[in-house]
C-alpha cells in the first residue's frame, strides 16, 4: 500500500512538472507571437507613413478605392476602365473647393483631422434613424429612406480612399484614424484637399474633379460655375446613385443647400 502511495505521488509530481514546462512553452510562444504581430504592425504604419511622405509631394496614380472598384467593373465588363485625370490644385474651380468643404466638412481648416463633434451629430442622428426604421418595421410601414449620416472629415476621407475599404468595422475606422493624423502631420491642408479633389468617387466609375467635371457638364473642373460645383458635392455621400438618378429630388435639394453655404466655406 506505502509502495503504491509513493508511486503515485511521484507520477503526481512528474505530471505537475510536465505540466509546468507545457505551460511555460504556451507562454513562450504566445509572447513570441505577440511580438510579431506587434512588429507586423509597426512595418504596416511606417509603410502607410512612407507613402503619405511620398504623396505629400508627389501625385498617386490609383487608390485602393480605385482598384476595388476597377476590379468590380471589370467583373461584369472586363474592358472596363476607370475615367480618371489628375488636375492640379489650381486648375480646379475655386467653386468645387468651397462646395465640397461646405457639404462634407465644413471645419476643414481649422480642425486637426477630426471632427468629434460632427462624430458625435452623426452617431446621435443615425441611432435615431435607425430606432424609426425598427418600428416601422415593427407596425408593418415602409422605413423611411432618409440617408445615414457621416461624421468623417475630408482628411478622413482621403485615408480611406488611399489606403482602406469601405468595410465598416471598427478595426478599419481605427487605422483610419492614424493614417489621418499622419497625413494631418505631413501635409498642408491645401495637399490634403487637392488629393481629395482628385480621389473622390463622382459616379460609376468616375474618379477626381476633372472627370466628375467631363463626365456631368462636358466642361473642365477649372471651368466649373457655382451650381454645378454644388451639385457634384452634393453627389459626394452616394455618387453611384446619384450618377443613375440625377433628377432626383433630394440631390436638387441638398445641392440648394451648399450653394447656399459656400460662401462661408474657409478655404485652406
Amino acid at each position: 500500500m506505502k509502495g503504491e502511495e509513493s508511486s503515485r505521488r511521484v507520477a503526481a509530481i512528474f505530471i505537475d512538472l510536465d505540466f509546468g514546462v507545457r505551460m511555460k512553452t504556451v507562454v513562450r510562444w504566445c509572447w513570441r507571437l505577440s511580438l510579431v504581430i506587434l512588429l507586423a504592425f509597426i512595418l504596416l504604419q511606417l509603410w502607410f507613413f512612407a507613402c503619405v511622405l511620398w504623396w505629400s509631394n508627389f501625385n498617386p496614380e490609383s487608390t485602393s478605392f480605385m482598384r476595388a472598384e476597377l476590379t468590380r467593373l471589370q467583373e461584369k465588363k472586363p474592358a472596363a476602365k476607370l475615367q480618371h485625370q489628375w488636375a492640379d490644385y489650381g486648375k480646379i474651380s475655386t467653386h468645387l473647393k468651397r462646395a465640397v468643404i461646405a457639404s462634407e466638412d465644413g471645419k476643414f481648416a481649422g480642425h486637426d483631422g477630426i471632427d468629434w463633434d460632427a462624430i458625435e451629430k452623426a452617431y446621435t442622428h443615425n441611432r435615431k434613424l435607425e430606432e424609426e426604421r425598427e418600428k416601422a418595421i415593427a407596425k408593418g410601414r415602409k422605413p423611411s429612406r432618409k440617408p445615414m449620416h457621416g461624421g468623417s472629415t475630408i482628411t478622413q476621407q482621403v485615408a480611406k480612399n488611399l489606403f482602406l475599404s469601405g468595410e465598416r468595422s471598427y478595426l478599419r475606422k481605427g487605422q483610419e484614424f492614424v493614417i489621418t493624423y499622419m497625413l494631418e502631420g505631413a501635409m498642408h491642408k491645401r495637399r490634403i484637399l487637392e488629393l481629395y479633389l482628385n480621389v473622390a468617387e463622382w459616379g460609376e466609375g468616375v474618379f477626381g474633379a476633372e472627370a466628375a467635371a467631363r463626365h456631368y457638364f462636358g466642361v473642365s473642373a477649372a471651368q466649373l460655375d457655382a451650381l454645378q460645383a454644388a451639385q457634384l458635392a452634393a453627389m459626394l455621400p452616394r455618387p453611384r446613385f446619384y450618377d443613375k438618378n440625377r433628377s432626383s429630388a433630394y440631390l436638387a435639394s441638398r445641392t440648394w443647400s451648399v450653394w447656399m453655404r459656400m460662401p462661408d466655406a474657409e478655404l485652406p
